[in-house]
Parts: structure tokens; sequence; C-alpha cells
């Protein structure tokens, strides 16, 4: 397929999808209600490391001329802008997690007290020292159980991020080397492996923070990716292979109902993506959904996703304990969700607007500036 547009507009509708997700699932978690598939935020959070590895795939292929990637200068600039990317806005919510922590922990005792829940470790809220705050400014957190679900924030995943970040180029020359379907294949073998011995070796992650426990969850992001250059048959048989890869039994709850949710997570992003395969009516219902999904206002809800999806913990526990302490059993489960949500979605995307529009957005232009600062010396003649 050739690519007509640097952009694909159902990305940015997965992403606020993904974001909302995660906030309604914790919201539901945290005031007592379940519901199918939406009390599931791990899904949601699936959602976002698929498109993860998708958006990386993407712009390697886009880009592939003009900046190589057999050239360690392309790995550094590479490296750079996604620190940029996630770090500025991560580092301003840790500190101030790190702060609040005590009260959060308060709020949480509420929330688990009345939902009779066990209770939360206090080390996750309680640990403000240098050594926690160092290894989560490091972004080395995610390698480390004791350290990996270490803060209020639902960092667990940005730890995981900068590993596959860190991973990347060394992937796509291994795929680009062996071809994509039997280089995908060993690199999700090798992931498993791995993951299987560290289980074998009793290290316990409490999240999947680890690499190896979601790679072929990245995989199934990037093969869809892929698809988009190369010939209609190889485009198939990646989406095969991507929903091969999603049931492999690693890396959270593997249920039956979660498993189905991810085999048609990955079809229904294929579909988005690639409409153009599929036959009459099906085809036209892609199309028509991905352009909606690329709508302005999904746009919006595509950029606010990072900052939603690191701000909403900080907000949804002490309002849900609020609203317990003053209503307690006295409303219904779904009143109490109701109210929780009605209060945390406007704060939150609030919020997430003043973080992209005051710390992300600058934080990017930052990185671009230092990394044209970087080249500019390299030309410079000794």
């Amino acid at each position: 397929m050739i690519i007509e547009s640097k952009r694909i507009g159902c990305l940015d509708g997965l992403r606020g999808l993904a974001a909302l997700w995660v906030l309604v699932g914790h919201s539901l978690q945290l005031t007592g209600w379940h519901l199918p598939i939406l009390s599931s935020p791990d899904l949601g959070v699936d959602l976002f490391i698929m498109l993860s590895g998708f958006l990386m795939v993407f712009h390697y292929q886009l880009r592939e001329t003009a900046n190589p990637w057999e050239k360690p200068s392309t790995w550094f600039g590479f490296w750079l802008k996604r620190f940029f990317r996630i770090a500025p806005l991560y580092y301003v919510m840790l500190c101030i997690a790190l702060l609040l922590g005590p009260q959060l922990y308060e709020s949480r005792m509420v929330i688990d007290t009345f939902l009779e829940h066990g209770p939360q470790l206090p080390e996750r809220y309680l640990d403000g020292s240098l050594r926690n705050l160092f290894i989560h400014a490091s972004f080395l957190f995610g390698l480390h159980p004791a350290y990996a679900f270490r803060t209020p924030l639902p960092d667990w995943s940005l730890g995981l991020e900068m590993q596959f970040y860190a991973v990347f180029p060394l992937a796509m020359l291994l795929l680009r080397r062996t071809r994509w379907l039997p280089g995908a294949a060993v690199v999700a073998l090798a992931a498993f492996l791995i993951a299987k011995a560290i289980q074998a070796a009793h290290v316990d992650f409490p999240m999947p923070s680890f690499l190896p426990l979601k790679m072929h969850v990245f995989l199934c992001g990037m093969l869809i990716a892929n698809g988009l250059f190369v010939s209609p048959l190889q485009t198939i048989m990646n989406g095969l292979l991507a929903v091969m890869l999603v049931m492999i039994p690693i890396g959270g709850d593997m249920t039956s109902t979660k498993v189905a949710i991810r085999l048609l997570l990955v079809i229904g992003f294929f579909a988005l993506v690639h409409y153009h395969l599929l036959p009459g009516l099906v085809g036209r219902l892609g199309d028509r959904v991905s352009s909606l999904m690329g709508s302005r206002l999904c746009h919006w809800l595509g950029e606010l996703s990072f900052g939603v999806y690191l701000i909403h913990l900080i907000l949804l526990q002490p309002i849900a304990a609020f609203v317990i302490r003053h209503f307690g059993a006295g409303i219904s489960t779904p009143a109490r969700f109701a109210i929780v949500v009605a209060a945390l979605l406007p704060s939150a995307y609030a919020l997430a607007y003043l973080g992209f529009t005051r710390i992300e957005g600058p934080g990017q232009k930052l990185g671009r500036k230092v990394l044209e600062k970087i080249r500019r010396r390299r030309l410079e003649p000794a």
C-alpha cells in the first residue's frame, strides 16, 4: 500500500478511547460497581501498548530514507525525542504524587475499608525517599519488582514503554534482516522464554512492567503498522500473526473473557487501519468509523490521553473517598460511580489540557531544540 498521508486518523480516537477506558475502569473499581470489560483498565493499557508499537514502526518506515537506522545518531535522536515526549509531564506528576502520598494513602484506606478490599502496600504511597525518586526519574523502576509499582501513579507502564524504546532500533534491524513474520515470531518466543525463566526463578512483578511480559503486545501493533508498507497478502499474514501473538499467556490476567477482548482489540485495530482490504459493507463501515475517529474532537482526546492517564488516579482517590465519607451506603453503587465520574472527568481533562499546553508541548519543543543544537555541533568544523 502507498502511504498518502503521515497521519492515520483512527489513532487519535483509539488513544482517547484507551485513556477513557483506564479512567472509567479505575472509577468502577474504586466505587465498587462492576461492569464487564469496562472494569478491566488493564485492557485499555494493552490498547495503548499496541498503539505505541504501531506508531514507532509507522514513523520509522516514513523516515527510514532520511534517517537510516544503521547510524547511531539516528538511534540517539529517536531516544532523545521519546524522552522529551514522556519525561516533562511525568516528572511534574511524579513529584506531586510523592508529595501527596500520605493524603492519597488515607483516601485509599477509606475506599478499601468501605469496599472490603485488601489494604494497599503502604510503600506505594509513603515512600518519598530519594532512592525511590531517583529510580523512577531514571525510568529503571520497571526492571525492579520492588519498585515497579511504588508510586500513587499508574506509571508502571511508562517504565515498560521506555524499555521498549531502548530495544526498538535493535528489534527493527533484526526484523529487516530476518523478514517480518519469522523475525516477529522469534522475538515473541524469546520474550516468552525470558518471562517463563523469571517466573521459574520466583521473580514476581506486581504489574507487567518488565518488557518480555508485554513484548508480544507491542509486536501486534508493529505488525499492523508494517502492513501499510507491504503487499496485501503480507498485510493479512501480519494480521494473522498478531492475532496469534496476543493470545500468548503472559503479561497479566489471561481469563477467557480478557483473551477474547484482546483478540477483538487486535482485529478491530487491524480493520480500522486496513479497511481497504475488507470486502463490501465491512470495508465501507471501517472507512467510516476510521474517519470519525480522526475528527477534531477525537484528535484532542488523543492529544490529552497521556495527561489523563497520568493525572486521573491522583484526582480519583480523593473524590471517591469524599463521596464514600459523605454518602456511605446511603446511595446505590451506580449512583456513587456516576457522582465520582461526573466530578472526575472535567477536572482530569482540564488538568490534562493544562499539562499538554504548558508542559508537554514546550517539553517536546525543547527536545527538538536540543537535538538540533547537537546536530549543528556535529556539523561544525573542528
